[in-house]
């Protein structure tokens, strides 16, 4: 299942590269992009297990910047 989601208060590209690093590695993600520019995080992961990788994901987000968050819904 590939989504796209809004990101706030992503003020860093670094931040962004490195969040995206390590999205990719979390197990069930087929690949990520955080886009600094476009504040956007486009997130491919398997079906079954998709809410608990994107729950992963914010706390991925969280722990590189405390103010960084992923808007759902």
């Amino acid at each position: 299942m590939k989504k796209t989601f809004k990101m706030v208060n992503l003020d860093c590209a670094n931040c962004a590269a490195k969040m995206e690093d390590r999205i990719r590695k979390l197990e069930g993600v087929n690949s990520a992009n955080v886009s600094f520019v476009t504040q956007k995080l486009v997130l491919d992961a398997e079906d079954g297990m998709f809410d608990s990788i994107l729950e992963k994901c914010r706390q991925v987000c969280r722990k590189i910047d405390r103010k960084t968050d992923i808007i759902i819904g």
